[in-house]
């Protein structure tokens, strides 16, 4: 989903404007940056939560040439995914594999004679 989908579908949810729901977005999209950047955990309630890691500096290999490369320490965002949407995300895998197994093999079409050589 973009942006701009995002804002389409808010501005119908929520029955306001599109510019109302794109500075709400921005804002939002902003706020949680400042707080990234301040190493702070941001926690959204149903959704989850964003927070900072520090990897540490390792030794890594050109894919290309097998040439040893220095990788330095850096911080990186990671994403939790809250209980519920978990749930949810992997309630219908459950589901199609059972209707999987419902399912009868389809039916294989008979073999066709061999040619006859001349």
């Amino acid at each position: 989903m973009t942006k701009a989908e995002i804002v389409t579908k808010l501005a119908e949810t929520a029955n306001i404007q599109k510019k109302q729901a794109e500075k709400v977005v921005a804002s939002l999209v902003e706020m949680i940056k400042t707080f990234i950047v301040k190493g702070e955990r941001i926690a959204l309630p149903g959704l989850g939560s964003f927070f900072t890691t520090a990897r540490k500096a390792r030794t890594g290999r050109n894919p290309r040439t097998g040439a040893a490369l220095k990788i330095p320490a850096r911080k990186a965002v990671k994403f939790s995914a809250a209980g519920a949407v978990k749930k949810k995300l992997n309630a219908p895998v459950a589901a199609k594999k059972a209707s999987a197994k419902a399912k009868p093999a389809a039916e294989k079409a008979p073999a066709k004679p061999a040619k006859k050589k001349r």
